[in-house]
């Protein structure tokens, strides 16, 4: 048996055991075990440490001997699966069919195709209604003309299958309004989606218990981050996930080179890591004003990393104009390109415009310098300082 049958045959012990599938982690270990590869070989091309890689093996080679009635470990593996060849056990497993119905133990070895196709069917139950967890998003926000910038998006996930997209811009260009607007665009494509901000700058493992809850019971949880991580691979492999990282930069330290974690936030590097280099079928987008440090090695060495520099809004941005009944539309474009489109620094302007220009843009750019009001002062501040 290749190390494809032998996966597929221990996931359907398994779930005929526990009604769970292999988690990712454990798929790695046989994988690498049918391979002849170590303890530390595994753990190097899987990412985590030794020691943790090691105790997920031992949990597995227990369930194994449980399910088997025999006593299964790595080095005694390659034996028990000859057992199980010589009974005819992986006759059909490449076909994804099982025509005689073999058991183990009075176990189904196939039970899921045997009993019923729920899984499929659930697949397409949910794949035009998927969960939506998008409590932390901003629920107002004004939709501008991004298509172009959408399409790069939809395209970079649904054909590409790109599993992290870092999404920059300065404060106010619109990165949170166009992932809401991707959202609407795409969501029948996954079973969930989830939008989680890290402006009050959550540790690692804070972030990954709120994902996992979504998944699964606090109960279920382990505290390990190692696990979480594993735990989190596993759903995002098992299920379609389109998960939205927002403010990205709350973690980066300050007057220091951009996208620098602060000492605290460095676990989150190796996780995104783990996100990009993983296989699986699920896609993490992350917005930000400074492209993180380790993107930028990712995208040279990994098609599935990509990113995308939110720029002007351009004439898309007269609808805001046009929102607060300014006049003058022929002086329209010009301040648009004074305020270098950025959605946000013009409804700041358009408002001052009105307040103490009697709505007229002619008279506010008769002005020799660029005026800039309190709020819009505040907001460059926030990203200059």
């Amino acid at each position: 048996m290749n190390s494809t049958e032998v996966l597929e045959l221990v996931d359907n012990l398994v779930f005929a055991k526990t009604g769970k599938h292999l988690e990712y982690l454990q798929k790695d270990v046989l994988k690498g075990t049918i391979e002849g590869k170590t303890y530390s070989d595994i753990a190097k091309d899987s990412g985590f440490s030794e020691s943790h890689v090691k105790n997920v093996g031992k949990e597995l080679w227990n369930l194994l001997s449980l399910i088997l009635g025999e006593k299964v470990s790595k080095t005694n593996f390659k034996g028990v699966l000859e057992k199980i060849k010589s009974h005819n056990f992986s006759s059909t497993i490449i076909s994804g069919y099982c025509h005689t119905n073999p058991t183990a133990n009075n176990i189904n070895i196939f039970p899921e195709r045997e009993r019923s196709p729920t899984s499929v069917e659930n697949s397409q139950a949910t794949k035009n209604q998927p969960q939506l967890y998008l409590a932390e998003a901003p629920q107002d926000f004004n939709c501008y003309d991004r298509s172009s910038e959408l399409t790069t998006l939809s395209n970079w996930i649904l054909k590409d299958s790109s599993r992290l997209i870092t999404l920059l811009g300065i404060s106010g260009i619109g990165k949170t309004t166009l992932t809401l607007q991707l959202i609407k665009q795409i969501e029948t494509n996954f079973n969930y989606i989830i939008y989680r901000s890290l402006r009050f700058s959550p540790s690692l493992d804070t972030t990954l218990a709120k994902l996992l809850e979504i998944f699964s019971e606090k109960t279920d949880i382990y505290q390990n981050i190692e696990t979480q991580i594993s735990q989190l691979l596993d759903y995002l492999n098992q299920y379609r996930c389109l998960i939205i990282l927002d403010d990205l930069q709350m973690l980066f330290c300050s007057g220091k080179i951009a996208g620098k974690y602060q000492a605290e936030f460095e676990n989150y590097q190796i996780f995104f890591q783990l996100i990009a280099e993983m296989n699986h079928q699920s896609c993490l987008i992350l917005n930000s004003r400074e492209k993180p440090i380790e993107i930028a090695q990712l995208e040279t060495k990994n098609n599935c990393v990509r990113s995308l520099v939110l720029g002007s809004l351009g004439l898309a941005a007269k609808q805001i104009l046009q929102n607060h009944k300014l006049s003058d539309e022929e002086t329209w474009e010009n301040l648009i390109d004074i305020y270098q489109g950025n959605p946000r620094w013009i409804e700041f302007t358009a408002t001052m415009i009105q307040e103490l220009f009697d709505s007229s843009v002619a008279k506010f750019l008769q002005w020799e310098k660029v005026i800039l009001n309190q709020s819009l002062v505040a907001e460059l501040d926030k990203n200059f300082q």
